[in-house]
């Protein structure tokens, strides 16, 4: 059996009610990076090298254009919440637009036929002009 239409419309009330709760947000992956400095003498030169860091990344494409900004590390925690806030945001829309399509299909398939029928004319009507 089909789901009802009131049933989708209120699973898509919910889901809109849940993404205007979700709070802070930011695309991207985060990343940890050592890296080794320019002075000969430095422990990142030893042997085994002990590298400066860890330093925070965030990486991201925006508007067709790739980005990258450093996180400090008191920021780390929060950043997180924020990267796991978009993935949320991803899934409510994917889940969103699922259910808005089945609606969709349901509303077309029990909407009145948009073409009319309209009369055939016999050979003799079509001849008169009629």
């Amino acid at each position: 059996m089909p789901p009802e239409p009131r049933a989708l419309e209120a699973n898509i009330a919910k889901i809109k009610a849940t993404l205007a709760a979700l709070g802070d947000l930011r695309p991207g992956t985060l990343s940890q990076q050592y890296n080794v400095c320019g002075k000969p003498a430095c422990r990142c030169k030893a042997r085994p090298p002990r590298k400066h860091g860890p330093y925070y990344q965030v990486s991201f494409t925006w508007q067709g254009k790739s980005q990258s900004q450093f996180v400090r590390r008191e920021d780390v925690p929060a950043v997180r919440v924020q990267l796991r806030t978009y993935q949320r945001l991803r899934t409510l829309v994917d889940m969103w637009i699922s259910v808005a399509m089945t609606l969709s299909r349901l509303r077309l398939h029990q909407a009145p036929s948009r073409r009319a029928k309209k009369p055939r004319l016999s050979a003799h009507s079509r001849e008169q002009g009629a």
